[in-house]
């Protein structure tokens, strides 16, 4: 099974201004027999996040049948072009189970199935495996392209730089455990969905886990050192300039914000947050 990775430009805040999409091919013969004289020398495949027509997309679908469509989440930097290819290659579109009117939404097509986590798709002799990959997204996925084979994440890990996991979108409790999990299955490489394919997974995921643990400590120092309001935990919890991403540092602060209350280690009503008392406070 091969993963071809196809940089495409996009007109939102992605990273590096371009989002990944991926043609996930697998070359079996009990399929190209399905497929009849005519696409007997055409390799079946996935196509992940199409989120813009291209050349380069469309020059990989002439060599390719396209059996299937997918999407790691419906962020509009994922899903432009989904609705295009879905017409011109008559692949099968699938949405998340429970998720098809935000991907109806999302994308302006109605989907021919829907996945759970865990969902097995036959792709030729070989399968993609659907693992659940929620934080960045409340619908993100992951793809594992063969047995033991690589993982496409979508957006829940880069290799340079981090993943805004910004509420109300996101939640940094499931992010966590995402991150986590990957690192558990240690999968010899990660396709994400901004910049190049990550090596070196669980050292990846190590930083990542540690950049989440050490902004989590800084807001949980500037409540308990008396910030409320989410402006003042803003300004402590970040030294650099934040010009032109203040709003994504923001709603990053409420997700840890949301994390701390949930695990009881603040009190947080929206608005202000409040420091839990400790035991010896409360002697």
């Amino acid at each position: 099974m091969h993963v071809t990775r196809c940089p495409v430009p996009v007109a939102t805040r992605a990273p590096g201004g371009k989002t990944n999409a991926y043609l996930v091919g697998a070359t079996g013969s009990s399929s190209a027999d399905e497929r009849g004289e005519q696409d007997a020398d055409r390799d079946p495949a996935i196509l992940v996040d199409p989120a813009a027509r291209t050349d380069d997309i469309d020059r990989l679908l002439e060599e390719h049948t396209v059996e299937h469509l997918f999407v790691t989440h419906t962020h509009p930097d994922h899903v432009g072009a989904v609705e295009t290819y879905a017409a011109e290659t008559d692949a099968t579109v699938w949405a998340r189970y429970g998720r098809t009117d935000r991907f109806r939404d999302a994308t302006g097509c109605d989907p021919d199935r829907t996945f759970a986590p865990g969902t097995v798709i036959p792709l030729g002799d070989e399968r993609v495996r659907v693992l659940d990959a929620p934080g960045h997204a409340p619908d993100h996925v992951a793809l594992e392209a063969g047995r033991g084979g690589p993982i496409l994440c979508g957006d829940c890990a880069v290799r340079e730089g981090s993943v805004v996991v910004g509420a109300p979108e996101g939640d940094m409790r499931a992010y966590v455990t995402t991150l986590r999990r990957l690192w558990a299955i240690d999968p010899p490489v990660l396709y994400p969905g901004h910049g190049p394919e990550i090596d070196a997974p669980r050292q990846t995921l190590e930083r990542l886990l540690s950049h989440r643990a050490e902004r989590e400590q800084r807001v949980l120092e500037a409540v308990t050192s008396g910030a409320q309001s989410l402006e003042e935990v803003l300004e402590s919890a970040y030294e650099k300039d934040l010009s032109g991403v203040r709003d994504l540092a923001r709603a990053t602060v409420v997700a840890h914000l949301e994390k701390l209350a949930v695990e009881d280690s603040v009190e947080w009503d929206g608005q202000r947050a409040t420091a839990l008392a400790t035991d010896a406070e409360d002697d």
